[in-house]
């Protein structure tokens, strides 16, 4: 279209639409508007391969415990890193908005409610520490550290009332001993792991679950009566077999046999107070560790991944509990050792 002016020349009229509405038309178009995205197709056809990986998802976070243990032991596998399946939603998402899929990011609300099931609870606020609570902090203070003492110090100034610890080795033990000694006065120790207590111990012995295959000498349960001012209760501390991640998947045999002992061990218990204080080379997602998450309370609050110390993947140093709850668990600062502390504190009921 075109304007004549008075002096007879001509020059073209701008026709259409305001160029802000301009481009919410184009945003539509690409979004797919009322005929589609040429490229791609509509929001609501295009990313099926990501909406599919979002059921997907959310099917493994939902079913875990559905997903074979053999070959390779794959379900406990998946479920020593079942809370980092958040990252894979985080991705997808990303990818979602980069397609312009409205279809994966419906999707998507499934694997984002599974797991705000599963672990959203964990960042919610705990109880009010209560006069008859226990603190406690357990650490595999590795065989190689070489620094015990400030290992020893650093888990002092946390102010638990028990300190319980993994790969205890004789060149160190006496370090261990001294420097906890003026405020941790009443301490056991059975081959490598050891309780050291504000509190009374009594009947001190080893436990024995070690695995068959294991040679001789291999000590890593201890079990004792703690007499608090709130009544005795019985303190298992114990260090299970390491797993490794190999190509053929998960080698945790020994692990999981050893796993099965001590829960026998603690449903033969006769004290109806138990806490369970060790590094048992599992999470409690874990199937492996079913003979004790089935029969024990485990934190309710914090994530406090402690292995490996350098960048943290999963928390394998555990604090559970009998007849109490395990309220927030965290992570302490990291000491000479290729594990992290972890904390916790247990209300009796």
């Amino acid at each position: 279209m075109v304007e004549q002016l008075d002096s007879g020349t001509t020059v073209p009229m701008r026709v259409g639409v305001p160029r802000r509405a301009g481009r919410r038309l184009v945003r539509w178009a690409r979004w797919g508007g009322a005929t589609g995205d040429p490229r791609g197709g509509s929001p609501w056809t295009r990313g099926r391969v990501l909406a599919a990986l979002a059921v997907l998802t959310a099917g493994l976070l939902a079913f875990h415990r559905a997903v074979p243990n053999s070959p390779g032991r794959a379900g406990s596998l998946l479920e020593a890193f079942l809370p980092w399946l958040g990252v894979v939603v985080v991705v997808l998402l990303g990818l979602a908005l980069l397609r312009r899929s409205a279809l994966a990011l419906v999707a998507l609300l499934l694997p984002v409610a599974a797991w705000t099931y599963l672990f959203g609870g964990l960042f919610l606020p705990g109880a009010e520490p209560g006069p008859r609570d226990l603190v406690v902090v357990q650490h595999n203070v590795s065989d190689e550290n070489a620094d015990p003492a400030g290992t020893a110090r650093a888990l002092a100034d946390a102010g638990p009332d028990l300190i319980a610890l993994e790969e205890l080795v004789p060149g160190a033990l006496p370090v261990y001993e001294k420097t906890l000694a003026p405020d941790y006065p009443y301490h056991a120790v059975r081959g490598t792991v050891g309780l050291w207590s504000r509190h009374p111990l009594a009947d001190a012995r080893p436990l024995d679950i070690k695995p068959q295959g294991i040679a001789e000498g291999w000590n890593r349960g201890l079990r004792t009566t703690v007499h608090t001012p709130h009544g005795a209760i019985a303190a298992y501390v114990a260090h299970l077999p390491s797993v490794r991640v190999r190509a053929t998947g998960l080698a945790s045999s020994w692990r999981d046999e050893s796993a099965g002992l001590l829960g026998a061990a603690i449903a033969a218990e006769k004290r109806d107070r138990v806490v369970l204080l060790g590094d048992l080379n599992g999470t409690v997602d874990d199937r492996g560790l079913a003979p004790l998450t089935s029969r024990m309370n485990v934190a309710e609050r914090g994530f406090a991944f402690s292995f490996p110390a350098g960048f943290p993947l999963a928390r394998i140093d555990q604090v559970m509990a009998r007849s109490a709850a395990v309220g927030h668990i965290r992570a302490l600062p990291a000491t000479g050792s290729d594990h992290l502390p972890v904390a916790a504190r247990i209300a009796w009921g």
